[in-house]
């Protein structure tokens, strides 16, 4: 047999192994027939399958989505964990605002009457003490080192912000977080003008506020970003450079 049938052959094998790489309970999630096609448009984007994968979304389990706005997150992590777990969709109220025609239709008649809303104060979000077992902040991680009082954005107390999500989580318990990518070295500053903020920075956050780095998350990674690009910059809007960090609670 020669190297380029070896080769074919190992592809071919390669691709239904990472098909099943996609637990069913997530797979199922995805397809359902009930889910939105304005919200099948945005999965080539984000990546829905891979993502809840590696997170290691299973049935049973109780999550929230934490700054979740119009609830794209929340209804596939709904999906999911099933009848026997529990989906929570978290907005302050700015996000809530920004976000009340989406929450609107996907909640109208009905729909998802199983996922609980809250909607809280940043400095009390009211997550309780040892509830869940996956916490999820999707491209809002940086917005707690965002200000803007004329779009009623306050300044937030990030160090209570994440000491009450590492209270809300139960002992081991998981923080997924996907976030646009600053330059290095910039810190949280790029978090003002560009809603950005720098991964080594991020990284250093968590850690420093009980979370014990896992892994990361390579499908979002684009290279050819420039970092230094607002990310509504019409030149790179939906293609950012996007880290994702899952951490546990130690």
């Amino acid at each position: 047999m020669n190297r380029f049938t070896l080769l074919l052959a190992a592809l071919l094998l390669a691709a239904p192994l990472q098909a099943a790489e996609v637990p069913d309970n997530i797979a199922k999630a995805v397809a359902a027939p009930e889910r939105s096609a304005k919200d099948r448009e945005r999965d080539a984007r984000d990546k829905p399958a891979e993502l809840l994968a590696f997170a290691g979304v299973k049935p049973g389990m109780k999550v929230a989505d934490v700054f979740g706005g119009g609830g794209y997150w929340t209804e596939l992590l709904s999906r999911a964990v099933g009848p026997t777990g529990s989906a929570t969709l978290v907005n302050n109220e700015g996000y809530a605002n920004f976000a009340k025609d989406d929450i609107k239709v996907r909640f109208a008649d009905g729909r998802l009457k199983e996922v609980k809303q809250m909607v809280g104060k940043t400095s009390a979000l009211g997550l309780g003490s040892g509830e869940y077992d996956l916490i999820l902040i999707f491209m809002g991680y940086h917005d707690l080192y965002w200000v803007d009082e004329k779009e009623g954005w306050p300044k937030i107390d990030a160090d209570n912000f994440l000491k009450q999500l590492n209270a809300a989580l139960k002992p081991g318990g998981k923080l997924l977080i996907v976030d646009h990518a600053a330059k290095e070295g910039t810190g949280s500053a790029a978090a003002q003008d560009l809603h950005r903020i720098d991964e080594a920075f991020a990284k250093q956050d968590f850690t420093s506020h009980g979370f014990q780095f896992e892994k990361a998350f390579t499908g979002y990674r684009n290279t050819t970003d420039d970092h230094t690009k607002m990310v509504f910059d019409a030149a790179i809007r939906g293609k950012t450079d996007r880290f994702a960090h899952l951490y546990r609670k130690q």
